[in-house]
């Protein structure tokens, strides 16, 4: 077989950069065969009520049941059932990948440490309980002081963390002092916020807000050595994806990778350690004072990071709405025979 047939954008993507799949959606995880994949509370909602996801929803609320016994209170079935729906969909995610998955803590805790730990702790307890090494979780956090204080509590543990709704500097500055192993940040949500801030329809890809933010934190971090991983998230076109060509992991939706797939050419990298550490850039010592001051004077910023933990919390009220509705469904018959 010829070896000068032409590689698509993924296949070299591939070569250069970790890629990960944007989906709670498991057979999509199976068609595109990521290193990894990453799922949000949006994206479990929206999986748990597709029709092929019934059987993993149900079988969750019977175990949950199960372990509480006939006499517990349907609130109680459901709110266990709750904290464990992601870990059975993780669990599945594993048997596909061969890499890790991201389990985010529920983002109505985003500003308690403690409650931060806590729910974390758990989690990584059920993972372990079914025999899965922490080593291939990753515990997804947004990216407040508080859930940067609770991510470095963690990894010291050996319990490693993925910081979310990442859209400035300083919380990346603040997360890689942590010693987080990984964060998120979001491009095309950077994007969304300066299209409606400034009335334009579109940016030149290598002028995109969310790809110059996503490089100049790439940039910081080769510079000064950190060791926490970037992985550019929250895509709205491939040509965000080409321009960060190199980072260290970039994940992206199902629709996204097909896209790449089915795109032949020659990908340039774009972000390259090498030339980073050559870069001329001055390091920002960070503090709660200088995060906090960093934070109020980025409008967009702010604005995302409370938009995006107020989303994912309205995702995660929806989906309890779910369960409790499926679970009234599946005892009904039991309530009629009695």
């Amino acid at each position: 077989m010829p070896n000068d047939l032409p590689k698509s954008f993924l296949d070299q993507l591939r070569e250069i950069t970790v890629v990960v799949a944007d989906t709670g959606d498991i057979h999509a995880i199976e068609m595109v065969k990521p290193q990894d994949a990453t799922t949000n509370p949006s994206l479990i909602t929206a999986a748990a009520q597709m029709p092929q996801y019934q059987e993993i929803v149900d079988e969750t609320l019977r175990e949950a049941r199960k372990d509480l016994g006939k006499d517990a209170m349907p609130a109680q079935v459901v709110s266990l059932a709750f904290d464990r729906l992601a870990i059975s969909f993780g669990m599945k995610i594993l048997q596909i990948i061969p890499g890790r998955v991201s389990t985010e803590v529920d983002a109505r805790l985003s500003y308690d440490t403690e409650a931060t730990l806590e729910k974390a702790h758990y989690l990584i307890s059920q993972y372990e309980a079914h025999g899965i090494s922490r080593d291939r979780v990753l515990i997804k956090i947004a990216a407040t002081w508080e859930g940067i204080k609770a991510a470095e509590l963690l990894e010291k543990e050996g319990i490693h963390c993925n910081l979310t709704l990442l859209f400035g500097l300083h919380q990346a500055i603040a997360c890689a002092e942590a010693g987080v192993k990984l964060i998120s940040p979001f491009v095309g949500r950077i994007l969304d916020w300066h299209k409606k801030d400034t009335g334009r329809d579109s940016y030149p890809a290598n002028e995109d807000p969310g790809v110059l933010s996503v490089s100049r934190i790439y940039n910081y971090y080769k510079k000064f050595g950190y060791k926490t991983e970037i992985m550019g998230a929250s895509f709205r076109n491939m040509g965000e994806i080409v321009e960060l060509a190199g980072c260290d992991l970039l994940t992206i939706s199902p629709a996204l990778l097909d896209e790449l797939q089915h795109t032949e050419g020659e990908l340039v990298r774009k972000l390259d350690p090498e030339i980073a550490a050559q870069s001329d850039i001055a390091a920002i010592p960070m503090d709660k004072a200088t995060f906090d001051a960093m934070h109020a004077s980025d409008r967009m910023a702010s604005e995302k990071l409370d938009e995006g933990i107020k989303g994912f919390s309205k995702a995660l009220v929806t989906l309890e709405e779910l369960l409790k509705a499926r679970l009234a469904k599946l005892e009904a018959p039991a309530l009629a025979a009695v």
